[in-house]
């Protein structure tokens, strides 16, 4: 199946919300990029909760991150997954070039600024422990508490979110069950939640394709 550059940007496009929202919600990090005082980008690495259509991070109160944004509160914002190197020879053990990834990422372009509003912060600080101790063990942060004196939070209004994915959606059904099939022979760390993102269930008599992978 011949597809042009622009048809397969189009297939990659996630086009479901709600995939984004979880693909987001699994996610642990998350890289956030602002401009410096030479107007260079700045991108550092934070945890991250994404909640009512905003991206949450707790920072400390001073900093160059919140100094770019006081000075420019455009930002960029982005988090990826690589689910599984496709090696060449997948394809042809001569050719290098076909060496190929399958991955799932979010792209936002948007306006940041510091939480004032303590209840705001409030649940956005919640947010967080909810999302990396989902387990609990911990007492919830209260708006009275001095903790939230001592902590920054910046929101991230997108003003564009993108989603861009590849887990085979582009190739006829034949292709990405021969694809499955080498993934699974090939073995790889990831490679079981890899065929499960695609739509394949591994049963006693091989690869069984359980769900189209379209979002």
């Amino acid at each position: 199946m011949k597809i042009t550059l622009l048809q397969l940007v189009g297939i990659l496009q996630i086009k479901s919300y709600k995939k984004i929202q979880e693909f987001l919600n699994q996610e642990h990090v998350g890289r956030v990029s602002s401009i410096d005082e030479n107007g260079y980008p700045q991108i550092i690495p934070m945890n991250f909760v994404f909640l009512n259509d905003s991206v949450y991070m707790h920072s400390h109160i001073k900093g160059e991150k919140i100094d770019n944004i006081n000075r420019n509160n455009k930002v960029g914002f982005e988090v990826d997954r690589e689910l599984e190197f496709l090696p060449s020879y997948f394809e042809d053990p001569k050719n290098a070039s076909l060496a190929d990834t399958l991955y799932i990422s979010v792209v936002i372009k948007g306006k940041a600024s510091l939480v004032k509003d303590r209840e705001e912060k409030t649940l956005a600080l919640n947010g967080l422990m909810k999302k990396y101790q989902p387990e609990g063990g911990y007492d919830p942060i209260q708006s009275t508490m001095r903790v939230l004196d001592g902590v920054a939070v910046i929101k991230v209004i997108p003003d564009t979110l993108y989603g861009k994915y590849k887990i085979g959606q582009h190739m006829q059904a034949e292709s990405r069950i021969d694809l499955a099939e080498k993934i699974l022979k090939k073995n790889s760390p990831t490679a079981k939640e890899t065929l499960k993102i695609m739509g394949f269930e591994i049963t006693e008599n091989g690869l069984q394709m359980v769900d189209e992978p379209v979002w």
